[in-house]
């Protein structure tokens, strides 16, 4: 128990003196780090969502809501929409965004040609399958 009072006695913060610098020598900083904060005026000030999504695109303006209307109205179309699926997937004058979400429909389109046609050979020949045994 005595040692145990001893320690701290030892540790106690009144009786430890503070380390004594000689006046030649500078303090040590970087024992400490510290970071300095900028005052408010000088804070920067983080880009808006559309800045950021800019400097993304290559400083390439954002596609409108009346565009996108546009657009989807222009998809309504029978043969016209599969049309400019494909100039606005491939095209040269089209925006990144844009394209990309025209080769994202026609990958879906083709995604879901492709279920169709497997669905109903299935189905098909299910039904072959019951008429044949209903026939004999």
């Amino acid at each position: 128990m005595d040692e145990f009072n001893n320690m701290n006695q030892d540790q106690n913060p009144d009786q430890q003196q503070p380390p004594t610098q000689q006046p030649d020598q500078q303090p040590n900083m970087q024992q400490q780090p510290y970071m300095q904060q900028q005052p408010y005026m000088q804070q920067q000030v983080p880009p808006t969502a559309n800045t950021y999504i800019q400097m993304q695109n290559g400083g390439e303006t954002v596609t409108s809501v009346g565009e996108w209307f546009l657009t989807m109205l222009l998809l309504c179309i029978p043969c016209v929409g599969l049309i400019m699926l494909f100039v606005w997937a491939f095209g040269n004058n089209t925006q990144k965004s844009k394209s990309n979400w025209a080769k994202a429909q026609l990958i879906w389109m083709v995604i879901g040609i492709v279920l169709s046609i497997i669905i109903y050979s299935l189905v098909g020949a299910a039904l072959i399958e019951i008429a044949s045994t209903l026939n004999t």
